[in-house]
Parts: structure tokens; sequence; C-alpha cells
């Protein structure tokens, strides 16, 4: 008989000790053989030990390292195959593991849980979400129904490949979806509802969100710049044809502004190509 995978579920945790008396005890009954890692990111109060004295085993951060770093760390020292990522401040269920994992069975290799409009609590996330959403799409190429959320399956061996992609901070989940992607592994979404966790978010909203957009950015030229390059040449292109129509209709020259129109679409397609050439080395070696 085939031995069933052994499950970790790991929790980037900082500052959630009012949270964790609640959230632990119903994890460990849901799965009390699976391995529950709290990974703390240099709490300042008792997460750790709440944690301890609730059965998880913790991994702790010497100072705040951001909440991809917890991440990383979780994913290294994970025993199992299969790996759940959820936030430890109580807004996801640990009632959604099993519909995740079901979906992971079916053959995927991620399998995300997208939250539903409701979860989020105003009418500005839930349109910046919206937004992020279409914007990763048209530069992957695929469906995406939520860019940005932490609570998702993996299957360890595919995860750690990409380790070294991911950034210490908050947006791990866009750069693991988007490289998952890219590597022609599948992903799966299934729709959950996120609660309203106790306390103080740490994501602020305007300065979180404008990274966020510029992260999609970088991940877009990471994943496939040409997506990203050639619209912005070929707008600039279509930019010079029209002065250049104006000018010679107007005063029957070609002016230096054309030129330098023309040369900019010339030097970002460019780009583009050697951006595509350097990005598939990232997955040269992924199997």
């Amino acid at each position: 008989m085939t031995a069933q995978p052994l499950l970790s579920i790991v929790l980037p945790a900082k500052n959630e000790a009012e949270n964790l008396p609640t959230f632990l005890p119903k994890l460990k009954a849901l799965y009390p053989d699976a391995e529950i890692l709290l990974i703390d990111d240099g709490s300042d109060d008792d997460t750790a030990q709440v944690a301890r004295a609730a059965g998880a085993k913790v991994v702790s951060h010497p100072y705040g390292m951001g909440n991809g770093a917890a991440i990383k760390t979780g994913a290294r020292h994970a025993r199992g195959d299969i790996l759940v990522f959820m936030d430890a401040d109580g807004q996801h269920d640990p009632a959604d593991i099993p519909m995740v994992l079901a979906k992971l069975a079916e053959g995927y290799d991620m399998v995300v849980g997208a939250r539903l409009s409701s979860s989020h609590a105003s009418w500005f996330r839930r349109t910046a979400n919206r937004f992020y959403n279409k914007l990763a799409s048209l530069m992957t190429g695929h469906k995406i129904d939520d860019l940005t959320s932490g609570f998702r399956a993996v299957r360890a061996d595919k995860f750690r490949k990409f380790l070294y992609l991911l950034p210490n901070g908050f947006s791990y989940p866009t750069t693991s979806t988007m490289a998952f992607f890219r590597s022609g592994f599948p992903v799966a979404y299934v729709s959950i509802h996120a609660g309203s966790r106790i306390g103080k978010s740490h994501i602020r909203l305007l300065h979180d969100g404008l990274r966020f957009f510029i992260i999609i950015l970088r991940i877009g030229v990471l994943f496939s710049p040409m997506r990203l390059f050639l619209p912005i040449s070929g707008s600039i292109f279509g930019v010079g044809v029209a002065y250049y129509a104006y000018t010679y209709l107007t005063e029957n020259r070609f002016t230096n502004m054309s030129a330098v129109l023309f040369l900019s679409a010339l030097l970002i397609f460019m780009i583009g190509i050697v951006s595509e050439q350097i990005s598939s080395l990232h997955y040269k070696n992924i199997e």
C-alpha cells in the first residue's frame, strides 16, 4: 500500500498571541497527525509560547523579516510532502483545508483559496483585488481568481524550486503563483470565505497597494516580458507614426521628436527580447 503523504501546515505569524488559542485547537482537531509549523517573525508578544503550548512546532526569527521570509523558513523546515500555508490571524477557516487538498489530489501542483468578494471588508479592497487579478491575468495569459491569497496548498518539491525568487515581504503569493504558471505546473482555485481578523492588520492599503502594483509589473517582466514591453513599444511607435504624419502634412518635414519616438520604440522592443531570454534562464532546469 502507498503511504499517505505527510501534511505540513505552515503558519507565518507576528504578534498573534491573541488569535492562536482559538485558532490552533481547531487546526489540531481537524488534522491531529499533521505537522503544524508556526514561524514566529520577531513577535513582541507571547506568540511563540502560546503556539508551543498548543502543540505547534515553532521556528523563530530573531527580528521581523517579513511574511515572505517566514514562508520560506517554513518551507525549508517542513517535513511534509504537501504544504498548506495559512494566516495565523484566524481569517482562514481550517475547515476549508480538506477542500483545497481534495482539489490538489486531482493532479494540481498548487491550489489557492480564492476569497469571495464578500470576504473583503471595504469596496476599496474589493476593487483593488479585482484590478490586481485582471492585470495579473493579462500578464500571464491565465485566469487568476485571487492573486494575493495567503491560503494555499502546494506540493513541497515544486514550491521549493522557487524559494530563491520569493521576496521577503507580503508578495510571496503573487510571485509563487506566477512562477508556477510560468513553469507549466498546474494551478487551481477553490472559493473560500475569509473571516475578519482579531487585532490590527499588518497590511497598509495605500502603501502596500502601490507595492503590489509594482510587484505585478516586476513579476510580469519575470514571467513573460514581451507581454509588457511589446504593447509599450507598439504604443510609442504608433505615437511616432502619428506625429510624423502630422508634421509631414503641416510642415512637410521629419522632426527630431519623431526620430526619438521611433528609436525609443525600437529600444524598448529590444529590451523586451533580452528580458525574455533572461527570464527563460530562471526556468531552464525546472522539471
